[in-house]
């Protein structure tokens, strides 16, 4: 083994499978994946479908939502599906992100300087990773919210899981179910307004990439980390 190999520095936790540089101008920064944009539109599709079918399903007021699957009976029976079909993606999607959206110490700085940030002056905001911490509450919060939103809607699920469960149990599952969901309605509007809010982060996950400006801007840190890579090239092979 070369004296390169042992002192060579680990990949960042920042850093996922598929991210790299290319040059050019203007310069091109790979952020996600193909299976990732997928794997990340069938969990935001899988979650719009369960929201509007569980508001069709919650008050007479929203029923006629129902004509969107089929009519009452089809969208009772297919809302818990689509939270089967959620919680895989979403568990998927936790696997391939979450490293990269482990705390870290510029985090702490980022939300102390959210104001600067809201008032559009970004140039104090600190340099941060692949994800700031705004990024980070809203896929912990998800992460949380859709595992209470699963294992309250199993108890609730009768088809399947009526023998298992009390008429109490499934009186509090109906409650946490409905106050998990409108919050998870709520994290999930922010999270689609941030998108819209900062121009290219919705192109990022469509066309997979983001320009080295746009990287520079909003997660200096990871293409830093990104550059540094590309600059240290491949490991020598071990001798």
């Amino acid at each position: 083994m070369t004296a390169y190999d042992r002192k060579a520095p680990e990949v960042p936790d920042d850093v996922e499978a598929g991210d790299a540089v290319h040059p050019g101008r203007p310069v091109i920064v790979d952020r996600y994946t193909v299976a990732a944009r997928i794997n990340h539109w069938i969990t935001a599709i899988s979650l719009v479908l369960l929201a509007l079918s569980g508001l069709a399903l919650y008050t007479p007021k929203l029923f006629f939502l129902t004509a969107l699957f089929g009519g009452g009976q089809w969208t009772r029976a297919i809302h818990p599906w689509i939270g089967v079909v959620l919680f895989f993606s979403f568990m998927i999607l936790f696997i391939r992100f979450f490293r990269a959206n482990l705390p870290a110490r510029e985090d702490v700085t980022w939300v102390a300087h959210s104001k600067d940030l809201l008032a559009g002056h970004e140039e104090k905001m600190p340099e941060v990773g692949k994800y700031n911490a705004g990024q980070k509450g809203v896929f912990w919060s998800m992460s949380g919210l859709i595992v209470i939103l699963i294992l309250s809607g199993v108890v609730m699920w009768d088809q399947y899981f009526f023998p298992y469960t009390t008429i109490e149990q499934k009186r509090i599952a109906i409650l946490v179910h409905s106050i998990t969901a409108v919050v998870i309605i709520c994290v999930w509007i922010i999270h689609v307004y941030a998108a819209i809010w900062v121009k290219g982060t919705i192109g990022a996950m469509t066309r997979g990439s983001v320009t080295g400006g746009w990287a520079w801007r909003h997660h200096r840190k990871w293409l830093r980390e990104l550059v540094g890579r590309r600059a240290r090239g491949p490991r020598a092979p071990a001798e």
